[in-house]
Parts: C-alpha cells; sequence; structure tokens
C-alpha cells in the first residue's frame, strides 16, 4: 500500500471515530451484536481504573526477562477474576487460564517489557527508571513500544469477559509475555514446557494486538506477510590491545570492525537480490574506554530483517566472510578470528487468512468500515508472539494493529508531510489515554466473536 493510500486510511479514521464512547454500527449479528453492545458498557464503566493500572505499569517499565512487577500485576489481577493461573514459564512469563463451558480454546497474548529508551514526553507519568544490566551498564527504561498498553487492554478484556460469562462459551487462554524486545521470550515460554510442562491447552485460535502511531479509532486486521524473519547477531573482533601512540604493535579491533560496519552493508545493496526483502544494521559498536589505549576486543551488534529464509542465510554467511577476511587482512590467527553468536530471532509472521478475514469483518461491524484497514504491505518490522504457537504451527493467528496516537496530533503530522507523528521506540512515543477504552474494546470484540455462543 503507498504511503499516500495508508495515509488516507488513518485520516479517514481519524475523521469519523467517535472515541471516547464510540458509537457501535452493530451490523453484527445477535447474539454478537447485544454482547458487544454489553461490553461496550462494561468498558466504559471500567475506563478510569484501566487508566490508572496504564499509568502505573507505564511508571514502572521493565526490560526483558525482568518484568517481576508487571508479571505480578497480571497474575493478581487474573487470579482475582478466577483464572488458573500459571506463573514463571520461561522466567517471568504467565499464563491465565478460564474454562466456561464447550467451546474453542482462544488464546491472547499481551508482551509485558519495555525498552532501553529514555523517554522525553514530558507527561505527568512519565517513566524515570534507570536499571542496571547484566553486563553493568546502566540504562533508562521506558514504554516506548506501546506493551504497557498491551498488558492493560488484556486485564481490561479479562474482566469484561467474566463479566459476561453468560455471552460464551468454550476457554481463554491469557498469555503474559516477557522478552519480546529482544525476541527471545516466546521462545523461552517454549522450551520451559509451556504445553507438556505447565499443562496449557492447545489453541483453536490464537490472536494479538499491538499499538501503531496510527490515530485512535482504527485498527488494522490484514491477511498474509506481516512481519520480517529476524536475527540478533553479536560479533566480537579479537585483537592486541596496546598503547595509542605505537598502533605498530598491536592488532586494532576498533579499525577491524569499523570497517566490518560498513563493508556489511554491501551484502544487502551487492550480493541480495534486489526484489528480496533484506535489512541488515548494526545497532550498536562497542570498544574501549580510554583515549589513549587500543583495546583488545570490540563487539558489534546486528540485527537482521528477512522473508525468504535463503536471504537469512546469505546475510549470515555475508557476515562471517567479512568479518573473518578482515580479522584475516589484519594479522589475526585462525584460533582469534571474531567469535558470532547468533541470539534470539523469529520466523515471519503470517496472518492466517480465513481468521483476519473475519475479525476485520467482525470489527467493520462495530466500528464501521472505514475504520478497518484490510489491506496493508509486509513490513519489515518483526515479532516472536507466533512463536508461542511452539509444535502447533497449524492454528490459525492473526495479529491486529490499533491506533493509538490522538487523531488531532496524527493529522497535523501527516499536514506537515510526515508519516506518522513518532514512531515505536522514540523517545515521543505516546499512548493517548482515548486508545485504553478502545484497545480494550477491539480486544473483547475479537474474542466475544471466536468465543460467543450461536443464536438459538
Amino acid at each position: 500500500m503507498a504511503r499516500r493510500t495508508l495515509n488516507k486510511w488513518f485520516l479517514t479514521a481519524a475523521a469519523t471515530a467517535m472515541i471516547a464512547g464510540m458509537s457501535l454500527h452493530m451490523a453484527t449479528a445477535a447474539p454478537l451484536a447485544e454482547a458487544v453492545e454489553r461490553s461496550s458498557k462494561a468498558i466504559e464503566a471500567d475506563t478510569g481504573r484501566l487508566i490508572e493500572m496504564y499509568k502505573d505499569i507505564h511508571q514502572n517499565p521493565e526490560l526483558g526477562f525482568m518484568e517481576k512487577r508487571t508479571s505480578a500485576i497480571v497474575a493478581k489481577e487474573l487470579e482475582a477474576l478466577g483464572f488458573e493461573v500459571k506463573t514463571g514459564i520461561g522466567g517471568t512469563g504467565v499464563v491465565g487460564i478460564l474454562k466456561n463451558g464447550d467451546g474453542p480454546t482462544v488464546m491472547y497474548r499481551a508482551d509485558m517489557d519495555a525498552n532501553a529508551v529514555e523517554e522525553a514526553t514530558g507527561l505527568p507519568y512519565a517513566s524515570k527508571v534507570r536499571v542496571l544490566r547484566d553486563d553493568g551498564t546502566e540504562v533508562p527504561v521506558a514504554h516506548m513500544c506501546g506493551h504497557d498498553a498491551h498488558v492493560t487492554w488484556m486485564l481490561g478484556m479479562a474482566k469484561t469477559m467474566v463479566a459476561m460469562k453468560d455471552a460464551w462459551s468454550g476457554t481463554m487462554v491469557l498469555v503474559g509475555q516477557p522478552a519480546e524486545e529482544p525476541i527471545t521470550g516466546a521462545q523461552a515460554m517454549i522450551d520451559a514446557g509451556m504445553y507438556d510442562k505447565y499443562g496449557v491447552p492447545k489453541p483453536d485460535f490464537f490472536i494479538g494486538i499491538h499499538t501503531a502511531p496510527g490515530p485512535v479509532g482504527m485498527m488494522m486486521s490484514s491477511a498474509g506477510p506481516k512481519m520480517a524473519g529476524t536475527d540478533q547477531i553479536d560479533i566480537l573482533f579479537r585483537g592486541v590491545g596496546g598503547h595509542g601512540s605505537m598502533p605498530q604493535m598491536t592488532k586494532d579491533p576498533v579499525v577491524m570492525a569499523s570497517l566490518a560496519v560498513l563493508e556489511y552493508q554491501a551484502i544487502v545493496s551487492r550480493t541480495v537480490t534486489p526484489q528480496e526483502t533484506a535489512v541488515l544494521t548494526v545497532g550498536s559498536v562497542q570498544a574501549g574506554a580510554d583515549n589513549n589505549v587500543i583495546p583488545a576486543t570490540a563487539l558489534l551488534k546486528a540485527n537482521l530483517r528477512w522473508y525468504n529464509p535463503q536471504v537469512r542465510e546469505q546475510m549470515i554467511a555475508g557476515i562471517k566472510a567479512v568479518s573473518n577476511g578482515i580479522a584475516r587482512t589484519y594479522g589475526m590467527p585462525e584460533d582469534q578470528l571474531p567469535v558470532i553468536t547468533m541470539k534470539g530471532g523469529s520466523t515471519p509472521l503470517v496472518n492466517d487468512k480465513a481468521l483476519a478475514e473475519r475479525l476485520a469483518a467482525t470489527m467493520k461491524g462495530v466500528i464501521g468500515d472505514k475504520n478497518v484497514v484490510t489491506e496493508f504491505p509486509p513490513a519489515t518490522g518483526s515479532e516472536d508472539v507466533h512463536l508461542l504457537l511452539g509444535p502447533y504451527q497449524d492454528v490459525p493467528f492473526d495479529y491486529m494493529i490499533v491506533g493509538v496516537a490522538d487523531p488531532k496530533v496524527y493529522a497535523d503530522a501527516v499536514a506537515k508531510g510526515l508519516q506518522f507523528p513518532y514512531s515505536a521506540h522514540n523517545p515521543n512515543f505516546v499512548v493517548d489515554l482515548k486508545a485504553i477504552p478502545f484497545g480494550t474494546k477491539i480486544a473483547t470484540v475479537a474474542m466475544l466473536d471466536l468465543l460467543g455462543k450461536p443464536a438459538n
């Protein structure tokens, strides 16, 4: 979809959405329409509590696998609602299971971790948190990707669904997932035995929702490939350290790493077919501490994005060849070539066609055709949510997107020629508070659609 068409979708949503108490179109069939109307009223009555919950989570962000406080909130809320709660899955993962008669099992995920970004929004509830990482570095922490909203939406939906148990039948499985940002949390939960050891039932449907800096009042449910596969790779160049005044007595890993950063770019631009999606980014260069000391090592942290597994292999092979070639050029022996460490990764995210179309049709009946985007090109962002299916890759999955920007702020940005007012992971990322009840409604409507009782 061209940028102009995409902005047209979002601007239309911004102009037509009735955000605070959305006028439900109710083109959906009864009894779903009745259930949606009831849920809307319940969420509106619960909005004040949800906003305070959101602010609390926002002010207390936690990095991946450090989400002890957030996971405790999820566990406590779900236990109070009568869910069977399982904690500590893959470290800080939480699963709540609620059985309500016969019917399908629907899994829903909310990721819990924040970013190592210093918030600059100036909001009265802005994060001021800083933490020490395992490597001893101190970093700021803030929810600049909306995971705080994701958790709030899930817990708001859970309360609404429990209050409306007469309107649905089946089993809800709600997952509080750690460490989405490093793309390691979903796999950690699977590796910990989420299904076999912890007894989480296989879902019949699986859905997730993510924020986007489009206007509040719009959402997307789009079929097909949506997000790229990704890999996190560390490349450690080893050298011989020494005095900065005598470089001839050293083997400088800073120079090796610097050359590698530049040469990596040619892997994509000169070896990968232009028709293929391929991104190779070096997000961190770490070496040395003093002006006059050549260090013994230099660390590069790289990230790949891809859709075709062959392109992935091509980029990985290229990184190895470039790194080893540079090290050899600077005189490093074979047993001291760069150490390449594969860290977190994920396959491309693909939405099931039938499920995406079903939920899109339902949402159109609730919030109006113009507020539901059904066509969206594959992006180079990545997710690990679908890895939570583990061995059950045949389960229909749909990952929806919900706008969280103030519609006026969004429209003003577009008028200035910007695609969005801010991006995810930006210090100025803002979830407008009107998005809290709206996102909760979207989550609830999706669950009611998949679990709702058929008409008599």
